[in-house]
């Protein structure tokens, strides 16, 4: 054989040691990633009774409806999903950023956080975001445009769909605070006229804290629906996965399961806060 001849065959032995280097790792990482996404971790708002909160025998980890989904989600997709506290709601969109979580368990949809995590449809479950007030401050509310002029509070980073949050921006003066907790005593020292957030969990956090004379509006401010949601730095974001979750997360919405995970769990939180 020429000495040209050795040159070329060595120059393919070498293309197909590369191509087949290659080839195995991928392989080994796609097993690695297929063993390491039998355990998801997911997270939420802490602080939304009767969806999520901290667990009192463990604070780690967060219990309520959204959780309940979580587990009925892990048995249809034949894995383990860990519901995990990593702080307030504001932190657990931080988290949920640097890909530290794979799922959030509950979401409003807004375009920023399209930026950094996917969202499963169809929503898992539709809520009521109110205006809460002393029951000794009245006002007229039926638009948006009511509540121009008044001094608003509500949660860091939260959410209650696109079109309110530029509304408000643009129009309303609302001052950001850590926790409903805190937008709630603020509320009852009247040093706001009102507070924004969803009426279920406002009223159950309002029951705990023992704070009286508070009532939500009747109108809603928006109805929007909850979402599953998917970092996308998890190292569980493939195709297969989203495909498996979207198919497990419309079966479950079909059986409308929610709707009695939320009366357990709001009988739940109920027996917890008079122990």
């Amino acid at each position: 054989m020429s000495t040209y001849g050795s040159l070329a065959t060595s120059t393919i032995l070498r293309w197909v040691c590369a191509i087949f280097l290659v080839f195995t790792c991928v392989l080994s990482s796609q097993v690695s990633a297929n063993e390491a996404c039998k355990n998801l971790s997911a997270t939420g708002n802490p602080e939304y009774p009767p969806y999520l909160w901290r667990d009192p025998k463990d604070e780690n980890h967060l219990i309520g409806a959204n959780a309940d989904l979580m587990q009925l989600l892990a048995k249809e997709l034949g894995v383990t999903i860990e519901i995990k506290y990593l702080g307030p709601w504001g932190r657990v969109q931080e988290e949920a950023k640097l890909g530290h979580v794979d799922l959030l368990a509950g979401a409003f949809f807004t375009l920023p956080r399209l930026d950094y995590m996917d969202y499963f449809y169809p929503a898992f479950r539709e809520t009521r975001t109110v205006i809460l007030t002393k029951e000794t401050y009245h006002f007229p509310y039926k638009k948006w445009s009511d509540l121009v002029g008044r001094q608003g509070i509500t949660v860091i980073n939260n959410s209650f769909g696109e079109q309110f949050d530029r509304y408000a921006k643009e129009s309303l003066k609302i001052s950001m605070v850590p926790s409903l907790e805190q937008a709630l005593k603020m509320l009852s020292m009247s040093r706001a006229d009102y507070v924004i957030y969803e009426e279920d969990p406002a009223l159950a956090y309002a029951a705990k804290l023992n704070i009286g004379g508070i009532r939500a509006i009747s109108s809603a401010i928006t109805n929007e629906g909850l979402h599953l949601t998917m970092s996308h730095k998890s190292p569980c974001n493939t195709p297969d996965m989203r495909g498996r979750i979207a198919k497990a997360i419309y079966k479950l919405e079909k059986q409308n399961v929610m709707g009695k995970l939320i009366a357990t769990n709001m009988q739940l939180w109920r027996q917890q806060q008079v122990k």
